[in-house]
Parts: C-alpha cells; sequence; structure tokens
C-alpha cells in the first residue's frame, strides 16, 4: 500500500486539482451525451489534465463507462468517488482504478480497502476522525468539506499527510488552498457550467 500511497503522493506534486465527474443516468443511454463529454474530456486531456474522479453510482452501466475513460486515455490518474459500500470498491477494483475518495471517514471501509491493498482517501473535518485515520497509517487525507472543517484541525501540524482540500471549490481557488499547504483541491460542481465543463479549466491548463 505504501507504494501505491508513495506513488500517489509523487503525483500530487505535479499536477494541483482533481476533477470530479458525476455523470447523471441518461450519460449511459444518450450517445449525444456521452459523445459530447468524451469529446470535452479529450480536450482537456490534450491541454494535460492528470487528475480524473468518477462518481461511483450503483447504475448497471457505470463499469463500461469508467472502463471506456481508462482504456480512451491510459496515462490518467483515473480514480472513483463517493464510496460508500463494498460494492463501490468492488466496481472500482473491477475497472483497476488508480484510487478512489470517501465522502466521509469509514474506518471500517477503510480497512477493507486497505485488506484489498486499493487506496481509498478518506473525507475528514474534525480531529477525532483525522487522528483515528492518521493512526491506520492514513497518509492522505480530504479534508472535506472544507469550509466547515474543525477549527481545530491545522494542517501544517501534520507533515507527513498528504491534504487535499474539496467542497464547493473551482479552478480559482486552487492558488489559495496551495498556499495553505493543501498538495491539491477536488473541483466537483463548480467545475461544470450549464452542463459543460468550466471555461476557466481549459484556460488554467493552458496556462500552467
Amino acid at each position: 500500500m505504501n507504494i501505491k500511497e508513495d506513488s500517489f503522493s509523487d503525483l500530487l506534486l505535479k499536477e494541483s486539482f482533481f476533477l470530479l465527474v458525476k455523470p447523471e443516468d441518461n450519460i449511459y443511454s444518450n450517445t449525444s451525451i456521452r459523445n459530447s463529454f468524451f469529446e470535452e474530456l479529450e480536450s482537456l486531456v490534450k491541454l494535460g489534465l492528470k487528475n480524473i474522479e468518477i462518481s461511483w453510482s450503483n447504475n448497471e452501466n457505470w463499469v463500461d463507462f469508467v472502463s471506456d475513460i481508462k482504456i480512451k486515455y491510459p496515462r490518467i490518474n483515473l480514480g472513483s468517488a463517493s464510496i460508500v459500500n463494498k460494492q463501490s470498491i468492488a466496481d472500482s477494483l473491477k475497472v483497476g482504478l488508480n484510487f478512489s475518495m470517501m465522502k466521509f471517514w469509514d474506518k471500517d471501509l477503510f480497512n477493507y480497502a486497505k485488506s484489498k491493498n486499493y487506496l481509498l482517501i478518506p473525507g475528514i473535518n474534525n480531529l477525532k476522525d483525522l487522528r483515528e485515520a492518521i493512526n491506520l497509517n492514513c497518509n492522505i487525507i480530504k479534508i472535506y468539506p472544507i469550509k466547515s472543517k474543525d477549527s481545530s484541525i491545522d494542517i501544517l501540524n501534520f507533515e507527513s499527510i498528504d491534504f487535499i482540500a474539496a467542497g464547493s471549490l473551482s479552478i480559482n481557488d486552487v492558488k489559495t488552498y496551495k498556499s495553505l499547504g493543501y498538495k491539491a483541491i477536488v473541483i466537483g460542481d463548480k467545475g461544470i457550467i450549464k452542463k459543460k465543463f468550466d471555461p476557466k479549466i481549459f484556460e488554467w491548463l493552458k496556462n500552467n
């Protein structure tokens, strides 16, 4: 597991954000919507997008959809998000994803992923859960929701941990959170404007 964490940490030194995609069910059945998504994704990848997360769904087509992304873009650091149960981990393993992120801290789920030698990054916003995760040798932690985190959490006190900020963040927030000591941010809902990827993400990739 440490090898996977080290590899992931190395990526965080180079990349500033994760783009979180939350597919609606119609993307599986509507060819036009699906093609439009892949065209936009193609443009982002060409500009240098490295980290993508696909929100897990129990839709029977989820595995095939994410497998298509993995096949088309084998060099992308591809993971799943909103991991809530063993099935979501099983599906992620089936696709061969590099990592997954939980919304919140679930010790049993974290230990289950560990038993499968799979990198599962928890979402944490209070000191009690943070300490419990660290005691279980969790070295990569998402602070979520970042804007309601426990004020007693000072990430600068945990030098050996790689922190990722998440929750209502946009590409405009990269610089701020990097300056606060976060290795990267997750861009979710604010990465989509009128069902298209935020044009500012394209601009940021061109300039960085």
